[in-house]
């Protein structure tokens, strides 16, 4: 049978796909810090969700600079937000600490999974539609990164402090809650997406991701603490000047 020429190729260079790699390995990192924190390894876990952190603000920017955005990509991106921020890091905090209270610790689990996943529906449904274009200096409530770092800080300043968790069971569950309910609130969050900086200004950026870097690798536990607590006055100053 002859072949049929008439039909073109279809080829796409291996570096567009890049993006969709660096997703996919988000999600890797976020399912292996499930099983480390079943397993009682929390400091690695928490380390893997600090890597799907980074690899869900690179993925994005690295598909906009090849010019391979795509809408799969972008289903990709979100459901990997939800596996690494909206179930990873509840389970974890579980294990950790809400056993012992099992029946309100699983709900909180549940209220701060559903709440991550209508805050991801929001924000994709607020980025397809021409009705609900979001103000670009700001987030609508709290993203789903930021808000699996402020779950995690029971761990963090328990970490800091001793092997054993220093909060009650019942308030780390409320406060879980808590958070849950800042991702789906309306309240105005600081984006950096659009934030600019002379270029005199430059070489202080450099040398503030070199300290924050370093203090991660030498304190990290010291550093989270202090970016979770820097991060509600900034929500707090953010929903200010939101309200002025």
């Amino acid at each position: 049978m002859a072949r049929d020429k008439s039909k073109p190729k279809t080829e796409l260079a291996i570096v567009q796909l890049l993006p969709n790699l660096l997703t996919i390995a988000a999600i890797c990192a976020g399912l292996t810090a499930i099983r480390l924190g079943f397993h009682g390894d929390f400091e690695r876990a928490v380390l893997l969700i600090l890597v799907a952190c980074i690899l869900d603000g690179i993925d994005g920017r690295l598909a906009r600079l090849l010019k391979c955005e795509s809408p799969m990509g972008a289903e990709l991106d979100s459901l990997a937000d939800f596996v690494n921020f909206g179930i990873a890091p509840p389970l974890m905090v579980y294990v950790w600490a809400l056993q012992d209270v099992r029946g309100a610790g699983w709900i909180s689990v549940l209220i701060f999974a559903v709440c991550s996943v209508i805050r991801l529906a929001r924000f994709n449904v607020g980025h397809k539609t021409e009705f609900s274009k979001p103000d670009g200096n700001y987030f609508v409530g709290v993203p789903s990164p930021a808000g699996a770092l402020l779950v995690m800080f029971p761990m963090f300043a328990s970490f800091l402090v001793s092997d054993l968790p220093i909060f009650p069971a019942e308030f780390i569950a409320i406060y879980m809650v808590c958070i849950g309910l800042l991702m789906i609130s309306r309240i105005p969050t600081w984006s950096f997406k659009i934030m600019t900086i002379s270029r005199e200004k430059v070489k202080f950026i450099f040398v503030g991701f070199v300290i924050i870097v370093a203090a991660l690798l030498t304190y990290p536990w010291a550093t989270l603490v202090a970016f979770d607590l820097v991060y509600v006055a900034g929500v707090f100053w953010a929903w200010r000047s939101g309200k002025k």
